[in-house]
């Protein structure tokens, strides 16, 4: 057990309370059935907001505290991308992949070339939807923090978020200076938008799908924070 961590661990799963861990029973049954752990295997256990520990499932959804609590720092800066509303169901996949990169924020918005114009009630049951696959995917990829999903906005309120920019193929590199990138519809920024004042942020050399455009802007962030790349004339923000 020695040296054991959330990435090693044969699975991770999130717990009301790490002090007294218990599994959700969808969980459970994902745990025992699905991945067909036996009682007396280890996981690591974590409330999504920086404590986990290794726990060994039983028979039933409590589970045996196996070593001391351990508190994961959260990433600085954070990240945010909003991404604009798009058709099907590839905002689920660009929920997945941002997840799985390690963006801590997302706010899909609506934006006044997006195709999708949800009432309420139903961008609300999305918006739940979503949440489900990020609680997923951290599970899958080992996070010890939850992303937060924002519910649907609009596109002056997500243009308001701090240090935010526009993906814009005219733009300049992202950097972590400012850590919040805002991504359009497939039909791109409407004039109004493009001209809100906010700086441009280049993503690559192509045109790209909206949900890639959004995933590749979550990639570059991480890569940034992470300091797996370079930043662009040095104007990048290192991790302290």
């Amino acid at each position: 057990m020695a040296g054991l961590t959330p990435v090693t661990a044969r699975a991770h799963v999130f717990v009301g309370d790490v002090d007294a861990p218990a599994l959700d029973p969808a969980d459970h049954h994902h745990l025992t059935r699905a991945l067909r752990l036996r009682p007396g295997s280890e996981v690591t256990a974590g409330d999504g907001a920086e404590r986990w520990r290794v726990c060994r499932l039983s028979d039933t959804p409590a589970l045996a505290p196996a070593g001391p609590v351990v508190s994961d720092a959260r990433p600085a800066p954070p990240i945010t991308v909003a991404f604009a509303l798009v058709k099907g169901e590839r905002p689920e996949l660009t929920v997945q992949k941002l997840t799985e990169l390690g963006v801590d924020h997302m706010v899909p918005f609506e934006a006044e070339r997006s195709v999708v114009k949800w009432e309420p009630g139903k961008a609300a049951r999305q918006v739940q939807r979503w949440r489900t696959i990020a609680h997923e995917a951290a599970m899958q990829c080992r996070r010890t923090w939850l992303p937060e999903v924002s519910p649907v906005a609009t596109f002056a309120a997500a243009a308001a978020l701090p240090d935010a920019t526009l993906a814009d193929v005219e733009g300049k590199g992202p950097t972590l200076e400012r850590p919040v990138v805002l991504v359009g519809p497939e039909g791109g920024w409407s004039p109004s938008e493009r001209a809100c004042g906010l700086p441009l942020v280049r993503l690559g050399a192509h045109v790209l799908r909206a949900e890639t455009a959004a995933i590749a802007a979550g990639a570059l962030l991480a890569a940034l924070r992470a300091q797996a790349v370079a930043p662009s004339g040095g104007v990048g923000r290192a991790p302290p």
